[in-house]
């Protein structure tokens, strides 16, 4: 048996910010924006396609949806995949599918064709939001692990105004002949490309490759990372990670098993995944069709959507002081309970300015929330199962949001947009009491503290609590 060397951790949680710590976390931002980009283009393809060719109710949901089940796919085999080969390499390869079906699906022939690619595409989508929060988790010293995830995700959420902005330019155009939509895909391709020209700018997680045995590539990895500059001494506690095989290629094929507190911890966040697609994706994905069932013109609706899409920058720029400074989980409880009621306020607003001004506030407040979970959700579990944990519940949220068009839509001819976002704002109250109630806190803790700590012996006991068994590969 081998153990991490003791000051490891320790390294990894006084990590300073080196050059090569922010060309990172730069790269993992513009990863990504194109993905922001490429979700919430779902929503703008479908309106434009709905007027440009008549679709019908079930036609405009499997273009939303399409993306999403893709996403589901790929989201429940990343799991085991990135613990096989690691971070880093499952999030480039995740980004090379989603360039390739992207710019395939530019050259579509027709619709089905488009929702047969853009489902691929969503294979390679899917996996990057759950990965990306790993991968930064793993990386982040613990004094500023939610600030600088913040900052990652205020570059990639510009991605959300950006395709609004530009399917509002490009809908009347045809540059090069082209429809402005399949310029949108062209575009989303692009940058999925531009990440994987910079992958020199990734380093693999030290915490990754100490967890599977491979110790002195987690040594160099960090020795990269830390570019000769000290570390920033840390007040936390260090906590071992714990014994690993010296074998890596057994302990790459480990598949953990997780302790009752943590699969209690899975509970909380499947459901958690299961509400927030309908009370956060549903918004983004809903707004344009929302616009034109009041009326607005697809240009209009456009227009609009693009303009109170800013808010998601702006309020993850919002989430930079209040991540550290507010318990991440009392901060995704108010955020959720803002979203209801700025949700219901859009959903009954008659006025361009009360349209404008809700949808602002919905989407700035949403920003802090997704924030803030992004982060929480990857403090809770232990390295080797960090990506399963979050991948697998992430993926419930996924085909949620797959189902959400079959059943919004129609909910949305029948009911009108008030009534639509009061059962979302419902959806977003019973997050707040599922975190509420059985989240842990979180702030200025070491991820070993609150994971793998767990696995020490209790104060007047000699006996081992073993929170997670590594179960052998044959």
């Amino acid at each position: 048996m081998a153990d991490a060397p003791p000051d490891l951790m320790a390294r990894l949680d006084g990590l300073p910010m080196t050059p090569v710590l922010r060309r990172l976390i730069a790269t993992v931002g513009l990863a990504l924006f194109f993905d922001m980009f490429e979700i919430f283009m779902s929503g703008m393809l479908a309106a434009v396609m709905k007027e440009r060719h008549g679709l019908g109710q079930t036609q405009t949901s499997a273009v939303i949806a399409s993306v999403f089940v893709g996403m589901f796919i790929g989201v429940l085999a990343v799991g085991r995949v990135a613990h096989r080969v690691g971070r880093r390499r499952a999030l480039l390869a995740a980004v090379a599918v989603y360039t390739l079906f992207s710019a395939a699906g530019a050259f579509s022939a027709d619709v089905r064709m488009l929702i047969a690619l853009r489902l691929l595409a969503g294979l390679g989508i899917g996996p990057v939001l759950p990965l990306a929060d790993a991968y930064l988790g793993d990386l982040l010293p613990v004094r500023s692990r939610g600030r600088l995830t913040a900052w990652a995700y205020t570059a990639a959420f510009t991605g959300v105004p950006a395709v609004g902005l530009m399917a509002r330019w490009l809908q009347p155009r045809q540059p090069l002949g082209l429809d402005g939509w399949r310029w949108l895909l062209l575009i989303g391709a692009a940058g999925g490309l531009c990440v994987l020209v910079l992958r020199g700018r990734l380093v693999e997680s030290p915490r990754w490759l100490a967890s599977v045995g491979r110790i002195r590539e987690a040594q160099a990895a960090l020795a990269r990372l830390e570019g000769g500059a000290p570390p920033v001494r840390s007040s936390v506690p260090t906590v071992p990670a714990g014994p690993r095989a010296a074998s890596p290629a057994a302990d790459a094929r480990d598949e953990p098993r997780l302790s009752p507190v943590h699969r209690r911890r899975v509970g909380m966040l499947a459901v958690f995944h299961l509400l927030q697609a309908f009370g956060g994706y549903g918004f983004g994905t809903m707004a344009p069709l929302v616009l034109a069932e009041k009326g607005y013109s697809i240009v209009h609706s456009l227009l609009f959507s693009a303009v109170t899409f800013l808010g998601y920058p702006l309020g993850s720029v919002l989430s930079v002081p209040l991540i550290e400074r507010v318990q991440r989980k009392h901060l995704i409880v108010a955020t959720s309970l803002a979203m209801a009621g700025s949700g219901m306020l859009f959903g009954f607003a008659g006025s361009e300015t009360l349209i404008i001004v809700s949808g602002l506030v919905y989407t700035a407040v949403s920003n802090v929330f997704s924030n803030a979970y992004h982060v929480y959700q990857v403090e809770i579990f232990p390295t080797a199962y960090r990506v399963s944990a979050v991948s697998w519940t992430y993926s419930v949220s996924r085909i949620c949001t797959a189902a959400m068009p079959f059943v919004m839509v129609p909910f949305l001819d029948a009911c009108g947009p008030g009534v639509l976002f009061v059962a979302v704002a419902v959806t977003l109250v019973l997050i707040a009491v599922d975190i509420g109630l059985l989240g842990p806190t979180t702030n200025g803790l070491a991820l070993e503290e609150m994971n793998e700590a767990l696995t020490l012996p209790q104060s007047g006991s000699d006996s081992v609590a073993v929170l997670v068994r590594p179960r052998r590969g044959r």
